[in-house]
């Protein structure tokens, strides 16, 4: 008896499992049934420059991955902060301008945001340019956690999204990684649609990568942050913030490497007003 009500129950957790993607399928379809709220429109229309130069149809994209994206992800304020539907439409819109033409795609293994009021100290180990661990403390203004987990400062998500044109945005960097830690350790690579685009993918990346370190270490200018000749997964970040902010300048300065990046976030910002 006791190993029927064993197989039994197994067999109906297994079903419940195999019926999760078709529940949470259903969800979403109801959720994109729902007309957008009046008060986050008004949000994504003050605060968000970026969005009132997207084509239609691509505005109407963003704001159906928004309602899903603040449905299904938890946002937590962390010392004193009160989360507001101004924080959660300004993190959700950036979030999810990486998600475009992307069906039913909504960062899978994220789980909940964490809200900082500014730039916030972390302590972890740090490898120097030696290749020696050391513990250090970091204040940072953003962090990407492959257990499901980011963390944001609000000044500088805000501040972010108010200057859409200076290359420089932490919600876009750190969801980057997001995309890239989906497959597990983010590494520059991230699932890319078919595994013969690996090769020219590495190639065209690899390539500008090196360049970068050599830029950095000679003191020269890019058009990229330093931060980017870290290693390949925050180069990665790195050129995903340009990719979206400075496109005209990426296309014309880096034209393989605009190439492969709006190949992967299948959009082409160049042709946005």
């Amino acid at each position: 008896m006791a190993i029927i009500i064993t197989l039994l129950l197994g067999a109906v957790i297994m079903g419940l499992v195999l019926l999760q993607p078709y529940w949470r399928r259903y969800k979403r379809q109801g959720l994109l049934k729902q007309p957008f709220p009046r008060a986050w429109r008004r949000i994504l229309q003050q605060r968000l420059p970026f969005y009132r130069v997207l084509p239609t149809d691509l505005q109407l994209q963003l704001k159906q991955h928004i309602q899903v994206f603040i449905a299904e992800k938890k946002f937590i304020g962390c010392a004193g902060v009160v989360v507001t539907d101004e924080m959660r439409i300004t993190i959700a819109a950036q979030a999810c301008l990486l998600l475009l033409n992307r069906p039913d795609y909504y960062y899978p293994k994220l789980k909940q945001i964490l809200i900082y009021p500014g730039a916030f100290m972390v302590k972890g180990p740090q490898r120097d340019a030696a290749g020696v661990m050391h513990q250090q403390q970091r204040l940072l203004s953003g962090e990407s956690w492959g257990v499901g987990r980011v963390i944001l400062s609000w000044a500088d998500a805000k501040q972010g999204a108010a200057n859409p044109n200076d290359g420089r945005n932490v919600v876009i960097h750190e969801f980057a990684h997001q995309l890239d830690q989906e497959k597990g350790m983010a590494t520059g690579a991230p699932l890319l649609e078919r595994s013969t685009d690996y090769q020219q993918w590495s190639k065209v990346l690899a390539k500008e990568f090196n360049q970068l370190q050599y830029q950095v270490a000679a003191g020269e200018v890019s058009l990229f942050n330093a931060y980017g000749a870290t290693n390949p997964a925050e180069f990665f970040a790195v050129i995903s913030e340009v990719f979206f902010e400075q496109p005209h300048e990426l296309a014309a300065q880096h034209t393989k490497l605009y190439q492969q990046l709006s190949y992967f976030y299948r959009v082409n910002p160049l042709s946005w007003s």
